[in-house]
């Protein structure tokens, strides 16, 4: 059955009010089957009945669970290779060099989904001790979606999540199975900590982040949203710190803070002053 007009905006705008994500048209096609489990678990019949209910704010548990239910939690280990090998190559070298005094290193992963990247991180740093022996590495996974962190912080994924990214090798080594799921390691998991979060809100608090990695999120936000982002980000963000968004995502035309780090082809930094003074 086709969502009506009402029905499609009332889901757009409980969703961009909670998360400041955009529902676009390319992802209305899973709006039904997204919200099944919520339509049974609430004895709903219809997704039209659902969406009645949560209009205007009226119910905001039940608002809390189709927002959630909306949400994309696509997500898988060492995703993007070559920029992610990038992105670890960048921070093994000048950013290593620049942190050599205090040895300390804090990475904040914005929208980290069910922890895929955060782990893929832990392991990145873990299998260096050459480079990372005696440092204090803190990885801070965060996302909006309740349900993601609790699949995180548990770190454990069935055969089909295992797999996407992770050569059998890597799983062995830092997952153990249990049945049919594979759970990560006390070793692994140590080093990350992981929080509910919403991107429209304050940054985690703390001294400032030496790398932030918000992937494939920004591009769900409206241009307002996106320039609120990054504004926050860039008080967040150490003056040499490193930005990495995704594939296809940019700062060109969306923020005058942040610029390409022309040392490394895909990252990104804090603009100059110089810079911004005379845009």
């Amino acid at each position: 059955m086709e969502l009506s007009p009402l029905a499609i905006r009332v889901m757009r705008e409980l969703l961009e009010t909670r998360t400041g994500q955009q529902l676009a048209e390319n992802r209305l096609w899973r709006v039904e089957t997204a919200l099944k489990p919520v339509l049974q678990a609430n004895n709903i019949e219809t997704t039209e009945q659902l969406a009645m209910m949560v209009a205007g704010g009226r119910n905001p548990l039940l608002g809390d669970a189709v927002a959630e239910a909306l949400l994309n939690h696509e997500s898988f280990f060492f995703r993007d290779p070559p920029a992610f090998d990038l992105l670890i190559e960048t921070i093994s070298g000048p950013l290593r060099a620049a942190r050599m005094i205090e040895r300390r290193l804090r990475i904040w992963s914005a929208g980290c989904s069910t922890g895929q990247e955060v782990y893929s991180l832990a392991m990145s740093f873990a299998e260096r001790p050459d480079l990372w022996g005696g440092w204090m590495i803190e990885i801070m996974g965060t996302d909006v979606s309740r349900d993601a962190i609790a699949r995180a912080r548990a770190g454990v994924y069935n055969q089909f999540e295992i797999q996407r990214g992770l050569p059998v090798r890597r799983m062995l080594r830092w997952f153990e199975t249990k049945g049919e799921e594979w759970h990560a390691i006390a070793e692994l998991k140590r080093d990350v900590n992981l929080h509910v979060h919403n991107l429209l809100d304050r940054p985690p608090p703390g001294r400032a982040f030496d790398v932030i990695l918000c992937r494939n999120v920004l591009l769900y936000f409206p241009q307002n949203v996106r320039e609120g982002v990054f504004d926050r980000f860039s008080g967040a963000i150490a003056p040499d710190g490193i930005l990495m968004l995704g594939a296809g995502e940019t700062v060109l035309g969306q923020t005058r803070l942040f610029e390409a780090n022309p040392d490394a082809r895909g990252l990104y930094r804090l603009a100059k002053a110089s810079d911004l003074r005379a845009a």
